[in-house]
């Protein structure tokens, strides 16, 4: 990420990966390098410490996904979440000399990956995802209403760890930008039905227009 050494561009506290993570759970879990590198796109959980520090990812995948086998030789390897994000255009500004850009929020976690296989950890995995995503919803489904197919298709399921060795986020969300070109900008992206990104457009906004919460 080009803009991850540029302070303007990064996460106020570990909160915004937190958020991040929430906001976007499907991830591209990435073992590179090698006749048997993986690629596999997976919904990951942050774990957090006492602290309310970021501390690992947690996740699982199909046992009969060659990525298991390459995880199990190199336990070394990347999640890359790519978070709402948009192309911003000049026809939007009073300022039609300004160059297009691409405002997204964007993260890398470098991870040290832990396999299980014991039915009691698969089943706390997947108990806590349903758990995550099914949260809020009226009518929220749970596992247990799988019956007897849910035993058979936890067996194919092998629950992972990822402790995070490395953090490498952008938060390009206008922070750039002039008072006027802003609002601007966030006239046009909410146009265009881009209320995500606005939301965290404005949660990064120190004019004084954002608030604390990117959703």
């Amino acid at each position: 990420m080009g803009h991850v050494r540029d302070q303007r561009y990064a996460a106020r506290s570990q909160r915004d990966l937190a958020d991040l993570l929430a906001a976007q759970p499907l991830a591209w879990l990435i073992s590179p390098g090698g006749d048997d590198a993986a690629f596999t796109p997976l919904p990951l959980r942050a774990e957090r410490g006492r602290d309310g520090s970021l501390v690992a990812l947690r996740g699982h995948l199909a046992r009969r996904n060659p990525h298991v086998a390459r995880l199990r030789r190199d336990p070394h390897a990347h999640a890359l979440v790519l978070g709402p994000h948009a192309y911003v255009s000049p026809r939007w500004l009073d300022d039609r000399t300004q160059a297009p850009t691409w405002n997204y929020a964007a993260a890398a976690f470098a991870l040290r990956i832990a396999l299980s296989e014991a039915p009691d950890d698969i089943d706390a995995e997947l108990q806590a995802l349903v758990a995550q995503m099914e949260a809020g919803h009226a009518g929220a489904w749970r596992l247990g209403e799988m019956g007897a197919r849910y035993a058979r298709l936890a067996t194919g399921v092998t629950a992972l760890r990822g402790e995070i060795v490395e953090v490498r986020a952008s938060f390009k969300l206008g922070q750039d930008e002039a008072a006027h070109d802003f609002g601007q900008i966030l006239q046009g992206l909410a146009a265009t039905g881009e209320d995500a990104l606005v939301r965290w457009m404005r949660a990064f906004d120190t004019r004084g227009s954002g608030g604390d919460e990117p959703a």
